[in-house]
């Protein structure tokens, strides 16, 4: 994809803490290869999801995402957990 024609929408959920997922950033263009530079630099799991990221870059910055989207981002939370579970039980069985 053209540089200058990606976008990029980051998402930050507390279980305990948030109600809902929250936007914490989003842009186009060289911004959003920040986003994505950033989420690979302190590997923060990274989902392309075109629908659904069109619905998210609607959403100001700081906001909650509406409950009509709980579903299809609890999905790709879930994804992303049970990857990142597997991938902390890979590491722990190589260093026992």
């Amino acid at each position: 994809m053209d540089e200058f024609k990606k976008e990029a929408v980051a998402l930050k959920y507390r279980a305990k803490k948030d109600n809902a997922p929250k936007v914490v950033a989003k842009g186009k263009g060289v911004v959003a290869k920040n986003i994505i530079e950033f989420a690979k630099e302190n590997n923060i799991p990274i989902k392309e999801e075109p629908e659904l990221l069109e619905v998210l870059s609607k959403i100001d910055i700081n906001q909650e995402i509406p409950p009509k989207l709980y579903k299809a981002v609890a999905k790709i939370l879930s994804l992303i957990y049970k990857s990142k579970n597997n991938l902390d039980k890979m590491k722990y069985k190589v260093t026992e």
